[in-house]
C-alpha cells in the first residue's frame, strides 16, 4: 500500500509548478490547502494573473482613450500577444488561431462558415455524452436551416457495456448524408481521448467538415490541428488554461480556408488591421483567422488568457503531458482497492488528465460535498453518478492524490 511518505517522495523528486498557483485553503481535513481536482471544470489562478490585470487597468486611469496606443501592452493590438502562444500550443500557424468570444458564440460563428446543409447532406455527428452546450448549439443549427434536429443529428453511443466511443464506430457512422462532425477531442464526462487525426481523415473521406470542440483538450493533451487538417476546432480558457471563469475562448481555421469566399459574420474586428480607421462601409478581411472576429476584443478578459499562455509557452505543453501520465497512472493505481468504477479508458494514450468514476450508494453530488467539507478534497460531480478527478500536471502533485484516494477508501467504506 503507497503511504503518505511514498507520495510526497515522489513530489521531491517529480514536482510540478505549484508554486505559481494560488490554492484554496481547505474547508475540512487534516491540511492547509485543497488538494484540488476540479481544473478539469475551473483552473487555479496563476498567481502572475492579479498583478498584471492591475497593470492593465492602472494603464486605464493613467491614459484613457490613449493606452490603445500607448500603453505599455497597447490595446489595438492587444489580441496579437496572444495569438503565438496559443498557436504553439494547439499546433497550429498564427494566421490559422485567434483568441475571441467564448467558446460556444466560437462554435456558432465557425457553423456559420462550415456547416453548409443540401438536401442530401444535412447531417451533424455529435457524441451522445457531448457537453449539453454543443447539443444545443448543433440542434439549433439543424433548425435554423430549416432541418428536423431529432434526424439531422447523429448523437454517438457506446457499445452496450462500455462507456468510451471506439474508432471504428466513429468512423462507421460517417455516411454520405454528412455534411459535419463535431466531436468533444476529449469528452467532458468520461475523459477519453479521441483519435482527432483518424477521425478527421475519415470523415473527410466520407466528404465532409471536422470541427472539434477542445474546451478538455486545449493545455490537457498536445495538439497538432494544422498536421491534422481539421477544418476548425473552438475551445475555452477557464478550465486547464486557468485564464479565470468565463475567459475568452479560442478558435483555429486551417490554412486553406483563409482567404476564400466562406461566408461569415463580420463586424469591426473582421477588417484589416492596416485599413480599420479609414472607416470604409465594406469590409476588408485579412486571410487569416481574425477575419472572424466581430467585436474589438476585451482587453480586460484578454489578460488573464495571456498570463496562462505565456506559462503553457514557458514550461511546454509535451513536458506537462509527460508529467500528467505519470500522475494519473499514480492515482489510477491508488484507486484499485476502492470501490467505485473508473469509466475511463484505461490505456493512458486514450486519456487526458482526468478520471472519471461511478458512484454507488449515493449521488455524486452528495460524495463530493463530503470530499469538499470532511476532507479538503475538491472534485467535480456530474449526477447522478460519476465524480470526476483532474490532476492537474502544473499544480496537482502525488500527495493530492493519495489524499484524494485516502478519502475515496473512508467514504465508500
Amino acid at each position: 500500500m503507497t503511504t503518505e511518505a511514498d507520495a510526497l517522495a515522489l513530489d521531491a523528486t517529480d514536482a510540478g509548478h505549484r508554486d505559481l498557483f494560488d490554492v484554496p485553503p481547505a474547508q475540512g481535513g487534516d491540511y492547509a490547502e485543497v488538494a484540488y481536482f476540479a481544473g478539469n471544470s475551473l483552473g487555479l489562478r496563476p498567481k502572475a494573473t492579479r498583478a498584471e490585470l492591475l497593470e492593465d487597468l492602472d494603464a486605464w486611469a493613467a491614459l484613457g482613450v490613449e493606452g490603445h496606443l500607448d500603453a505599455a501592452r497597447p490595446w489595438l493590438p492587444y489580441h496579437e500577444l496572444l495569438t503565438g502562444p496559443a498557436s504553439r500550443l494547439v499546433g497550429a500557424l498564427p494566421s490559422e488561431t485567434v483568441v475571441m468570444n467564448s467558446l460556444t458564440v466560437n462554435l456558432h460563428l465557425l457553423m456559420v462558415s462550415f456547416y453548409r446543409p443540401t438536401t442530401s447532406r444535412h447531417r451533424i455527428v455529435i457524441e451522445d455524452a457531448a457537453f449539453p452546450s454543443d447539443s444545443y448549439a448543433v440542434r439549433s443549427q439543424v433548425a435554423f436551416h430549416g432541418y428536423d434536429a431529432e434526424d439531422a443529428v447523429i448523437r454517438l453511443r457506446p457499445r452496450p457495456g462500455e462507456d468510451s466511443l471506439r474508432t471504428a464506430d466513429v468512423v462507421e457512422q460517417l455516411g454520405g448524408d454528412v455534411a459535419l462532425v463535431l466531436l468533444g477531442g476529449v469528452n467532458y464526462l468520461t475523459g477519453e481521448l479521441m483519435d482527432i487525426p483518424m477521425i478527421t481523415k475519415a470523415g473527410h473521406a466520407a466528404g465532409a467538415v471536422v470541427g472539434w470542440d477542445l474546451a478538455h483538450a486545449a493545455g490537457n493533451v498536445p495538439l497538432a490541428l494544422h498536421d491534422w487538417d481539421v477544418d476548425f476546432a473552438a475551445w475555452c480558457s477557464y478550465k486547464y488554461l486557468n485564464s479565470g471563469p468565463g475567459a475568452l475562448a479560442g478558435a483555429f481555421v486551417h490554412e486553406r480556408h483563409l482567404g476564400t469566399d466562406l461566408p461569415r459574420f463580420e463586424g469591426w474586428w473582421s477588417t484589416e488591421a492596416a485599413t480599420r480607421f479609414e472607416m470604409t462601409p465594406e469590409s476588408r478581411p485579412p486571410a487569416s483567422a481574425d477575419a472572424w472576429q466581430v467585436s474589438n476584443p476585451p482587453i480586460f478578459s484578454m489578460g488573464p488568457v495571456r498570463t496562462s499562455l505565456e506559462l503553457f509557452d514557458k514550461i511546454g505543453i509535451d513536458v506537462l503531458r509527460e508529467r500528467s501520465l505519470r500522475l494519473t497512472a499514480y492515482l489510477e493505481n491508488l484507486l484499485a482497492d476502492v470501490p467505485l468504477q473508473v469509466i475511463t479508458p484505461a490505456d493512458p494514450a486514450r486519456r487526458g488528465a482526468q478520471l472519471s468514476l461511478r458512484v454507488t450508494g449515493m449521488r455524486a453530488g452528495e460524495l463530493s460535498r463530503r470530499l469538499r467539507f470532511e476532507y479538503g478534497v475538491i472534485a467535480d460531480a456530474r449526477e447522478p453518478d460519476v465524480l470526476r478527478l483532474a490532476p492537474v500536471p502544473l499544480y496537482s502533485t502525488y500527495h493530492d492524490c493519495w489524499r484524494a484516494a485516502a478519502a475515496l477508501a473512508e467514504v465508500m467504506a
